[in-house]
């Protein structure tokens, strides 16, 4: 059984790893979210790290934007299940994800929590494409 824990290894900080997300990642947007991913080398024993932001543009005060990071964090932390288990079944390769909340307002947690999980269903059908 997985924990719900959301550990330091888990969390995207490394700028070779960021840089390279950002260059050669694909994205979509699922409202609030921008997404970007790609799937990469698994390095260590974690399946997925995630970069989570949200907008400077759209909240000017640190407190929101800590806030909205709270809640995708939170939201990430007891559904990551989902991607977890799709990538047992890979084990050499390791998903790398940025999270971008891209909305004007903050959204309730529920809201920030449904649609993250369908952002990570999302995120399972388009590594599952024909050329994945």
């Amino acid at each position: 059984m997985l924990r719900n824990t959301f550990k330091k290894t888990e969390r995207l900080h490394s700028k070779l790893l960021i840089s390279k997300l950002f260059a050669n990642g694909d994205s979509f947007f699922l409202h609030p979210f921008r997404i970007t991913f790609i799937m990469d080398k698994r390095t260590d024993g974690i399946p997925a790290q995630v970069l989570i932001s949200a907008s400077k543009r759209n909240f000017r005060s640190a407190v929101k934007r800590n806030h909205i990071k709270r809640l995708v964090r939170e939201a990430y932390r007891k559904n990551k299940h989902i991607i977890w288990d799709y990538l047992s079944d890979k084990p050499n390769n390791q998903l790398i994800i940025s999270v971008v909340y891209t909305g004007k307002t903050i959204a309730s947690y529920s809201e920030v929590e449904r649609k993250l999980i369908l952002v990570l269903h999302s995120l399972i059908e388009k590594n599952e494409g024909p050329n994945r």
